[in-house]
């Protein structure tokens, strides 16, 4: 299936529901209901072709199959560690996930705080799974990944040295769901080894499909400790991490460097009279606690009311820990938080944050166009356009205005470290919709207003899978435009916004529109020049046929210095006589010819116009404007196509793919209006389809 069938059956499936939680989309296409029962029917355990207990699974280079550190590794079912294992004891808790060999602890702390909400748990986690009732090796969880949630199933086959589960174990050595959760996402971005090194925020949003903020620490806006405890309040997910820096990994008082740790809780309490604001926090290791002010069994502990001290757990040794918000502000280095998805959030008493979300590429040639530095190529990028009208209730800095939060996630970047691609550098710019555009969304803005105008609002460029940034607005009509750093950087991308109060976010383009000049001619307008080399080539039959044609367009080409080409195909000569023969024959007659030659002299000013550097090519990234020129209008998803088919390895475009494809744009509009009703769409049986794409 082409790469355009591909996307437009994607399409379809998001209209009916495919890729919703309820609709998980199966991972490498392997249903696991449907394994499970023929499983159950052969009486044999799973054995999972797609992850198989290989070294390849385990990684490619640190864990690649001569790495002294995968030696004595061992695949074994939880059945051969031990006597009764279970997947899940005694409900899933925090500190069911202790870290092992692998540097994952980012996603273990987003694991650990997973365990905080139930219902977001049981989307990840499906229940019902076990290792008694309806066992055959075989489990399942879902994850959320670029818009869309898939789920991914996994044999029970784990990585062991000695007897032992070599990464993610629980402290009960019974329990298992926490190390079959790590194998499938390690399976859904290709190896164990894929997972190490990250951001606790990218498991937040893989398991819930919510959006990041970002804090850094030393710049804390004055009301952030009521951010956080709303934002544990409504389920959020929020992790923190001192950075790395050289010497002791240990910071002080037993906090770890480059670490991530799980944020748990927020209170206040009343100490000696006064109140003191807490975080709680926990570490992945399920060890190697804070020691200072608050910590387990501290002094600070005995001077809280009662009533107070016996709502918080403080002196379990478990890996958490509660610590003085000042303090925490202090040492440590950045906070995330990921907002929740309305669909995630079962509560209609809690606000819910409205959401919008979009697919998009940058495409080489077409719509990689670069940040605002690349002036001849910036406004080729992807453009969006939101509305906001309504400003916040209550807001926390007493300021009137819409808050939103944008993301833009690059795809892909953890399957790719296996080929040795590296994340790009990306970034978005956000700018006020001009007068004469507003209220319109089939429009897409130039490098003539683009240039000439300021953003109102813009993120950094990071090497990252994701950046985002919350802003806050006044009530108007607005254009997100998303790009790398540098042009001509391939990759997907998927673009969201989360607004406060309800606003309009769709793609901005133009319609797909033709306005084909139709030349009336006669006897006596052919131009002499025309006749006479229509007459060099034409046959007895004064016709002329796919090839002589080709040899006609090729003459004129080759006697021009002005413009490049390698030769008129016989696919276009079929094309232009497909579109201009009227009576059948496959062939043209002399007025047929005409209305081509006055096309090829209309398409040559445009190209000539077009070609600024004088090249004889035309970049690819004016062929939007060329072809608009030339009185189409197509939107980005079909100049992907264009681009695609008529441009070189260079990203040119030389005069002979120009001509062919406006000739097989115009062959294509034509058609289409045949079958056209007056309502955008035609339908086919497979007679009329074959007929139409084989001619």
């Amino acid at each position: 299936m082409s790469s355009t069938a591909k996307f437009l059956a994607k399409r379809q499936d998001r209209e009916d529901g495919i890729g919703t939680n309820k609709k998980a989309i199966p991972f490498h296409k392997q249903d696991y209901q449907s394994l499970k029962r023929q499983c159950l029917e052969r009486k044999t355990l799973f054995c999972d072709p797609t992850f198989p207990a290989a070294p390849g699974s385990l990684g490619y280079k640190e864990l690649g199959p001569n790495s002294p550190d995968v030696q004595g590794v061992e695949w074994k079912r939880p059945k051969e560690l031990c006597a009764n294992p279970q997947f899940i004891v005694d409900g899933a808790k925090r500190t069911d996930i202790c870290q092992g060999a692998l540097g994952d602890c980012w996603l273990l702390a987003a694991i650990a705080s997973l365990t905080l909400n139930h219902d977001v748990l049981e989307r990840v986690v499906p229940p019902g799974q076990s290792f008694s009732d309806g066992y055959a090796g075989i489990f399942h969880f879902q994850f959320w990944q670029y818009g869309e949630w898939v789920d991914v199933v996994i044999d029970d086959r784990l990585p062991t040295k000695d007897g032992k589960l070599l990464f993610v174990h629980s402290a009960e050595l019974s329990e298992f769901w926490s190390a079959l959760l790590e194998k499938a996402y390690a399976k859904l971005n290709g190896s164990y080894e894929a997972l190490t090194g990250g951001f606790a925020i990218e498991g937040f949003e893989d398991f819930t499909g919510g959006i990041a903020e970002n804090y850094k620490l030393s710049e804390a806006p004055p009301h952030l400790f009521k951010v956080i405890q709303k934002a544990l309040g409504l389920g959020s997910l929020l992790s923190c991490s001192i950075d790395a820096t050289s010497g002791n990994a240990m910071a002080i008082l037993k906090l770890v460097k480059g670490h991530a740790y799980s944020v748990t809780g927020a209170e206040e309490v009343h100490y000696l009279g006064r109140p003191v604001q807490l975080v709680r926090l926990r570490n992945p290791w399920g060890h190697k606690e804070w020691t200072g002010a608050w910590s387990d069994n501290s002094n600070e502990w005995k001077n809280v009311r009662p009533d107070e001290k016996a709502k918080l757990n403080y002196s379990a040794d478990d890996g958490e820990f509660w610590m003085e918000y000042s303090d925490f502000v202090r040492h440590f280095t950045r906070l995330e938080i990921c907002n929740l998805t309305p669909d995630t959030l079962t509560s209609e008493e809690v606000r819910h944050w409205n959401y919008c979300q979009f697919d998009g590429n940058w495409i080489v040639g077409s719509t990689a166009g670069g940040c605002s530095n690349n002036k001849d190529t910036f406004s080729s990028n992807p453009q969006f356009v939101i509305k906001l009208e309504d400003v916040d209730d209550d807001p926390h800095d007493g300021e009137d205005g819409c808050t939103l939060v944008v993301g833009l996630m690059q795809k892909d970047g953890r399957k790719d470290k296996r080929i040795g691609r590296d994340l790009n550098a990306i970034g978005f710019y956000i700018y006020e919709v001009p007068d004469e555009y507003k209220g319109r969304s089939n429009v897409h803005l130039g490098s003539d207003v683009l240039l000439y105008k300021r953003s109102v609002a813009k993120s950094e460029f990071i090497y990252m899978r994701e950046i985002s940034k919350r802003f806050k607005l006044p009530p108007g009509e607005y254009v997100i435009i998303p790009s790398t750093y540098v042009p001509n950087l391939q990759r997907s991308f998927i673009l969201r916004v989360f607004s406060e109060k309800k606003a309009t976010v769709s793609p901005m383009d133009v319609n797909i529109t033709s306005n084909i000049k139709k030349d009336r001619i006669s006897d006596s307008d052919v131009d002499p020049s025309c006749k006479e080399l229509f007459m060099q080539f034409a046959g007895n039959d004064s016709e002329v046929s796919v090839k002589e044609l080709q040899q006609m367009l090729n003459k004129f080409v080759s006697e021009r210095i002005d413009i490049m080409s390698d030769g008129f195909s016989r696919e276009t000569c079929r094309h232009i006589i497909r579109l201009l023969d009227k009576n059948g024959s496959g062939k043209l007659v002399l007025m047929e010819f005409h209305t081509l030659w006055i096309k090829i002299q209309r398409y040559l000013d445009i190209f000539k116009n077009r070609d600024t550097d004088k090249s004889g090519t035309m970049s690819s990234y004016e062929m939007r404007d060329a072809v608009t020129d030339a009185g189409f209008q197509v939107n980005g998803e079909v100049l992907q196509v264009i681009i695609s088919r008529y441009a070189n390895k260079q990203q040119a475009i030389d005069f002979d793919n120009f001509v062919g494809c406006l000739i097989n744009l115009e062959m294509r509009f034509t058609i289409f209006q045949l079958f056209d009703k007056n309502t955008g769409r035609i339908e086919l049986d497979i007679q009329q389809w074959l007929c139409l794409t084989l001619s």
